[in-house]
């Protein structure tokens, strides 16, 4: 089980169905338990519509809410229905349409509402729904019946109201229930047009041109102003000459900072402040809030010989600190600059976008596309659209909750893009149709069409951030991308489509001459054939292989996608004999000749990203052997063919001599490929014909062991299965977990044993047995812990051993195991097992935490059993192993241990300290920003989180077609393949052994970190948590 609080590590389709919280959902309300009610907690805790609610609202949802999935293209409501529910999105996404007839052909789609979008609030009075809903895609949903509803709002009316949608929820700023409006201003066909009368524009929108406040924000947060006042006193105990009266060109500035002085300072203070751009960022949140002001009032903080004064130094003769005072601010500076560390970047970000675009540096541009990669709404957008919008985008802030955007009817001026904060679709008539959240875009329809808004937007809430793209900047990037975009035709269909930007790269023509190149041509999309031709003739014959072109790289790593190695090896070998057709002798000679050294360097990268992964086709051996033959031949006619032969010559052989002894050399691999002495051995890649013994069970618990490839379709599984029962029934082969879910596995399904959770078990039956299967007492986990053993073994070991085990789950993942889980293993016949069992070792670490905890009933030992998991996840984050130093804090994190009071209370303050810290570094907002500035300081070798990048490339797949017009969309092959790469660029350096960790407990540690025994059961784990520290009432 995976933590809902990140990512999923792996899931197929709709595996979450099977969930702990969706079963506990699906009960009556009056059956469900105490630990049912923790279980939805802390799956609806992750939810963007809950995340406000009061602790004791949520967990009355928790006992009424119920679970609803629906598949793509269903209607959950159409425009006129009486609504009975209120809804949740879990996830998935689903369409609002709204019609002006009544006919609901004619419905046009306003918006999209995401993951965390609640709607519905209109059965409060039995209004008729404003619009139709239906589902983009998959979607779960959390749904809450209208009596359950109504009486929640009459319970916790004041912790809703600024949570609901209006006319329901707050529409001016406080907060308070008595602001509420009244039913007579409510937003209807009748009262639009005396709402708009309180809803004023008036909003801080930032445009350089404009006259500045003295602070962006007018009230300073408690936090910010505390750590400003800690920061002032850290400085004038620490460095007090860096506040003084200081003068330039004949004016006296009283007691003021220097920029760069501040910067200095801070980067000194701490090792979390790792550059200078990022203390920028961290001052830039205080100047922000007013907590420090530029002298002449300037908004943005600048790393230069400028003069900045604390809030406290405005008034004349500000007292100096108190020993107390001086002592607090040394106690909380390190917390003070950690929390500033994690809002800095976001200061950082909104101070580039206050630039006027014509003032934007090449580095601001970058950090501003950056940020564009993980919008939601920008998703499917090409490369060079988001880094042209990253030099348009204006950043608008709005201080009022129910400011008004923009009216219905008006003509459309700019697409918006929600940073923060969320907003009320409105539409005359009909009221607030649906609520747009961070992520979510709107306005883009009416730039596109020409086309009056649809709707009027209101803000939700109050302090809305918002990317704005006006109109003339938007059709500029249209009309540009249009003009910049070559297409080449055949019988008039695009077959290539070429983008063009300026270039000063030097190309080789012919190999023969270089001539600079004004501009270069990237491959937006194409036939595959195009495609490949166009990279050869692009080709470097004057670089290093090891330099080779990353388009090409692209294409190397993608091809499989769109044109399998069955289909490009006779292409390749076609290209490899193609000669020219006009020209001089000499022309046609030198273009035979450079045409087979591009294809002998295709191949030879073909070969390299392939490695192991071409033994496990003989079409691809035969076409090496083949392809080795004519090379040969043709380098005894064409001698400077020789220099490419010898690295071919090495390839082949290895090949060939490995596919020879793979019969003799076929791995048998045991039950769970780890549930034995084999996890003792160091490992070696997983390959799709090695061989498995599996133990496949009956519903009477009786088993039969079967021998089969590890990439086995479910429907030979059950032909083994049935060979060895003699049995001819049509059997169902089905996947049970520890807590009796049954998911039955689909004939095509391959590769299924590696993709078990931890205790899950492979069980055969007919279909009329299904409901008898029950899972087996060992699925059930131990019911002691390793305290014994586990409390005489270091951190630093356990840590270490740990990280050698990950390492070589890591090593094995080939690239393209990537690829084939984001587009589907089963579309390649090929197993992902080798990335299956490492992401499964995430979920072990974290399950093993838990597990430990929850088994330890004696507080005092689980006292320092958290303080030791605390300590290996600071020796893991050390050594870099990002996967298990996730692991173990999601595992300590979660219900079952953080409900824990009792013991969280007695761990020393130092270690609740590292712990909030590691916490703080899961954060998911802003796309797990915490996290990837770790990343991008450590060098290689690391072992990274694997769930996010599975996440980014699934993003990344989901957001983007893979054929446009029947060409393969090769943008988002790039994309794709640049997340991939991140693993090649984690593994460029080895791992390598400390000498040091060889300890005289050495093997006992590395025995036991290989077979860790836990239970995988979250209603297991809850009961086990509940009975270590009751409830208290």
């Amino acid at each position: 089980m995976i933590s809902p609080k990140m990512v999923a590590a792996h899931s197929s389709g709709h595996s979450s169905a099977s969930a702990d919280w969706i079963i506990c959902l699906d009960k009556r309300p009056a059956e469900r338990s105490g630990e049912d009610v923790d279980i939805i907690l802390a799956r609806l805790k992750c939810v963007k519509a809950f995340e406000r609610f009061h602790p004791s609202l949520l967990q009355q949802i928790c006992l009424c809410g119920f679970y609803e999935c629906l598949e793509k293209g269903i209607t959950l409501y159409r425009q006129g229905d009486i609504g009975t529910s209120w809804y949740a999105v879990i996830s998935g996404s689903l369409d609002v349409k709204v019609s002006e007839t009544a006919n609901h052909q004619d419905a046009v789609t306003i918006c999209t509402l995401g993951i965390g979008t609640a709607f519905g609030e209109s059965i409060l009075d039995n209004t008729p729904r404003h619009a139709t809903i239906v589902t983009r895609e998959f979607s779960e949903l959390l749904r809450i019946d209208q009596r359950e509803f109504k009486s929640l709002w009459e319970k916790y009316r004041q912790c809703m109201a600024g949570l609901l949608a209006p006319p329901y929820g707050v529409m001016e700023s406080g907060g308070r229930s008595t602001d509420r409006m009244s039913d007579k201003e409510n937003i209807s066909s009748n009262s639009f047009g005396s709402i708009s009368k309180h809803l004023n524009k008036k909003s801080l929108i930032e445009s350089p041109a404009k006259l500045r406040p003295k602070s962006i924000s007018q009230v300073p947060s408690e936090k910010i102003l505390r750590a400003g006042k800690v920061l002032r006193d850290a400085i004038l105990s620490r460095a007090p000459h860096m506040i003084r009266d200081r003068k330039y060109h004949l004016k006296t500035y009283r007691q003021c900072c220097v920029g760069t002085e501040l910067v200095d300072w801070q980067m000194q203070q701490s090792s979390s402040v790792y550059s200078r751009i990022q203390a920028v960022g961290m001052w830039q949140v205080l100047l922000e809030e007013g907590v420090l002001n530029h002298v002449d009032q300037e908004l943005t903080f600048q790393d230069k010989y400028l003069f900045y004064r604390f809030l406290e130094d405005e008034q004349d003769d500000a007292p100096l600190p108190t020993e107390e005072e001086t002592r607090e601010s040394d106690e909380e500076l390190q917390d003070t600059l950690l929390l500033l560390s994690q809002v800095g970047p976001d200061a950082h970000m909104r101070m580039i976008l206050r630039k006027h675009p014509g003032q934007r540096a090449a580095d601001d541009l970058e950090i501003i596309y950056e940020e564009l990669l993980h919008i939601k709404a920008l998703s499917h957008l090409s490369t060079t659209v988001k880094k042209e919008l990253a030099g348009v985008l204006i950043f608008e802030s709005h201080a009022k909750a129910g400011t008004v955007l923009f009216n219905q009817g008006e003509e459309g001026t700019s697409w918006y893009i929600i940073l923060k904060g969320s907003v009320n679709v409105v539409i005359y008539g009909k009221g607030v149709v649906c609520t747009l959240h961070e992520g979510d875009d709107f306005g883009k329809l009416a730039l596109v069409n020409d086309a009056p808004r649809a709707a009027s937007i209101v803000l939700r809430e109050d302090n809305c951030h918002f990317l704005r793209v006006d109109k003339e900047d938007f059709n500029r990037i249209l009309r540009d991308v249009e003009a910049n975009t070559v297409r080449l035709k055949e019988h008039d269909q695009d077959v290539l489509v070429l983008e063009k930007s300026p270039s000063s790269i030097q190309t080789s023509t012919h190999g023969t001459t270089t001539t600079p190149s004004h501009y270069k041509y990237t491959v937006m999309s194409g036939a595959p054939e195009k495609i490949l031709e166009h990279f050869l003739e692009m080709m470097r014959l004057d670089s290093h292989l090891n330099e080779s072109d990353p388009a090409l790289d692209d294409f190397v790593l993608m091809h499989c996608v769109f044109i399998p190695n069955s289909q490009l090896c006779p292409v390749l070998m076609a290209h490899y004999h193609a000669e020219a057709s006009q020209g001089s002798e000499q022309e046609r000679l030198d273009y035979t000749l450079n045409n087979k050294r591009r294809v002998i360097r295709l191949v030879l990268q073909w070969a390299s990203v392939h490695g192991d992964h071409l033994q496990e086709e003989d079409a691809s051996l035969a076409f090496l052997e083949e392809f080795f033959v004519s090379v040969s031949d043709d380098a005894r006619v064409i001698p400077a063919l020789k220099d490419q032969l010898p690295e071919l010559e090495k390839l082949v052989k290895n090949s060939s001599d490995d596919a020879r002894s793979s019969p003799q050399k076929h791995k048998v691999l045991l039950r769970q490929f780890s549930m034995g002495d084999e996890k003792l051995q160091k490992r070696q890649p997983i390959k799709s014909n090695d061989e498995i013994l599996f133990k496949v069970y009956c519903s009477d618990h009786t088993y039969t062991t079967i021998r089969v490839t590890v990439a086995a379709s479910v429907r030979e599984v059950i032909s083994a299965v049935a060979d060895k029962l003699g049995s001819a029934e049509d059997l169902l082969l089905v996947n049970l977990s520890s807590a009796g879910d049954k998911v039955v596995l689909k004939p095509n399904d391959i590769s299924v044993f590696s993709t078990l959770s931890i205790n899950g078990r492979l069980f055969v039956c007919p279909r009329d047995q299904l409901d008898s299967l029950t899972p087996l007492p060992e699925q059930e986990g131990p019911s002691t812990g390793s305290m014994g053993s586990f409390e005489l073994m270091s951190s630093k070991d356990l840590a270490y051993q740990m990280t050698v085990y990950d390492w070589e789950l890591f090593h094995c993942v080939h690239e393209l195991e990537l690829i084939y889980h984001t587009f589907g293993r089963q579309n390649f016949k090929k197993t992902t097992a080798n990335m299956d069992l490492f992401l499964r070792r995430f979920n072990e670490i974290q399950l093993w935490v838990i597990t430990e905890i929850c088994l330890c009933t004696q507080l005092s030992k689980r006292v320092q059993m958290l303080k030791k998991f605390i300590k290996i996840a600071a020796h893991c984050k050390e050594y870099k192993n990002l996967n298990s130093f996730f692991a173990i804090i999601m595992g300590m994190s979660n219900p079952a241990v953080s409900r824990l009071s009792q013991t969280w209370e007695k761990l020393p303050s130092k270690f609740k300290k590292f712990y909030s810290e590691f916490e703080s570094l899961m954060d998911p907002s802003r796309n797990h920003r915490a996290y990837r500035l770790t990343v991008a300081k450590l060098d290689p070798p690391i072992i990274p989180f694997m769930p996010l990048l599975i996440k980014d490339m699934t993003f990344t797949h989901d957001g983007n077609k893979t054929f446009i017009d029947s060409l393969v969309n090769f943008e988002k092959m790039r994309m794709i393949a640049n997340t991939a790469r991140i693993v090649r660029y984690c593994r460029s350096l080895p791992f390598s052994a400390e000498p040091s960790q060889t300890s005289k407990n050495h093997p006992d540690v590395r025995s036991y970190v290989r077979q860790l025994a836990v239970i995988d059961n979250q209603r297991t784990l809850s009961q086990l948590s509940h009975r270590l520290e009751p409830r208290r009432t």
